[in-house]
């Protein structure tokens, strides 16, 4: 992701009792630094050392979507101007404090010393931070300013975001249950229940030609597509079309749909390509109407900018030391490893068009669940990579190898009886996900270092 998408909130504190001078140059070296990587920056230029100018920083910074407030401890200040931004904007918060040289003279910034108070402060309170200890110069800074920013994104794009959920789930898929109130209260998201008819009907509604010229189009794309049963085909491209224009006119940002039994027995196709394409184009899809997975599949989105795919873990591969995520055909396509033409093809169960079948592209990968019980949520979070070999089933499937032994991530997710449905997206977002997760106070359950 560019740094240009992070909008940071850059407060520089200072008291005007220590070397006013240093503490200038350091606010200038950390703004030249952080322009420089691309990231756009908020708030005041010069130092904040009064009260008065505290509450013209929080009026002007309350007016911006701010990622990460970056409160930036030039010299030694009390804690009460921290306390006041971190109550004021409700934003995440890295507290940063400068090295200075042992001079055996004056102490001239004595800005670690201030951080700490700012973080005892805090920590009474009851407000989370991360803090920072480096020249504005060191790789660190860029390095930790990127990953709570990421996190703070993720959870700024939660905050009002909605999703629908599509039918109730199917009948001992408990995993796919979950608590509307729970998640307005955690992130701030909101669930709108929708009909399974709601869909049907508008399928029935949808252009013919439409539909036509979007089968035209997969056709350059999808191998084997004119072999379907072209109704059932075309029922599944009428449910894209429909869902699409639903995910449009209510602004939802992500979908957790019934696909099984009714999208068979009812309509007479698989929901699973309307769904795959949806997450191609970064409206994240479950199946089952697993709504906590499609609110993971969103959390990861939003941090690699990539679609996400919700899985489920079918088998170990013990010659490959991974394991085998699949689903029915729901990948989206953009996974799809480019040495092989993605096919269409039919649901392994019930026979019905259209769904594809690819494997999924070698890479570094990242999994995530947000996973619930009476005790609230837990975060896991891992990463892994998918490698090359032999298809292990027909729709999406994969090899998912990690730093560890494959039998133990299996164990681990038996034992702690953790859903049957796990997120990944591409590139490493384990440490955003960390801060992400206590950001939020949440609990983490990391199935890899």
């Amino acid at each position: 992701m560019d740094n240009a998408h992070l909008q940071i909130g850059l407060i520089p504190l200072a008291r005007t009792t220590f070397d006013i001078d240093l503490a200038n140059d350091v606010l200038a070296r950390a703004r030249t630094e952080l322009s420089a990587a691309g990231f756009t920056l908020h708030g005041p230029t010069s130092l904040v050392t009064r009260v008065d100018e505290v509450d013209q920083t929080i009026e002007h910074l309350s007016a911006a979507e701010l990622d990460l407030s970056l409160i930036l401890q030039t010299t030694f200040a009390d804690s009460s101007m921290v306390t006041q931004l971190a109550s004021a904007l409700q934003t995440p918060l890295l507290l940063w404090a400068i090295p200075e040289a042992h001079t055996g003279g004056r102490l001239r910034l004595n800005s670690l010393c201030g951080v700490n108070l700012a973080a005892h402060a805090l920590t009474r309170t009851g407000f989370q931070y991360n803090t920072i200890y480096a020249d504005p110069g060191d790789s660190e800074v860029l390095t930790s300013v990127r990953t709570q920013a990421l996190a703070g994104r993720a959870r700024r794009l939660l905050r009002h975001a909605k999703i629908g959920r599509i039918g109730e789930h199917p009948d001992g898929l408990d995993t796919c249950e979950y608590d509307a109130q729970r998640l307005k209260k955690t992130f701030g998201l909101d669930i709108i229940p929708m009909k399974l008819s709601t869909v049907f009907q508008g399928v029935t509604k949808t252009d013919k030609k439409a539909m036509d010229d979007l089968y035209q189009k997969l056709n350059h794309e999808v191998a084997d597509l004119d072999t379907l049963d072209p109704q059932a085909t075309r029922n599944t491209l009428a449910s894209y079309l429909t869902l699409q224009r639903l995910t449009q006119a209510r602004d939802l940002k992500g979908l957790a749909v019934r696909c099984w039994p009714e999208f068979f027995t009812d309509l007479g196709c698989a929901a699973c390509g309307a769904m795959s394409m949806l997450s191609n184009e970064l409206i994240p899809c479950s199946c089952e109407a697993d709504v906590n997975g499609t609110v993971t599949q969103l959390i990861l989105q939003s941090m690699s900018e990539e679609p996400s795919f919700g899985t489920d873990i079918v088998s170990l591969d013990d010659e490959r030391d991974a394991l085998v995520i699949w689903h029915c055909g729901l990948a989206p396509g953009a996974m799809a490893d480019p040495q092989e033409p993605i096919r269409g093809t039919i649901h392994s169960n019930r026979n019905l068009p259209l769904l594809f079948d690819f494997t999924l592209k070698p890479g570094p990968v990242t999994l995530a669940r947000l996973a619930e019980s009476s005790n609230g949520y837990r975060l896991v979070i891992g990463r892994g990579e998918i490698i090359r070999g032999p298809k292990s089933f027909s729709g999406t499937s994969g090899l998912l190898r990690f730093e560890r032994p494959a039998r133990e991530i299996l164990d681990v997710i038996l034992t702690e009886g953790l859903e049957h449905h796990i997120s990944i997206t591409y590139g490493d977002y384990t440490d955003v996900l960390i801060s992400f997760a206590r950001q939020l106070n949440i609990p983490i359950l990391r199935l890899t270092n």
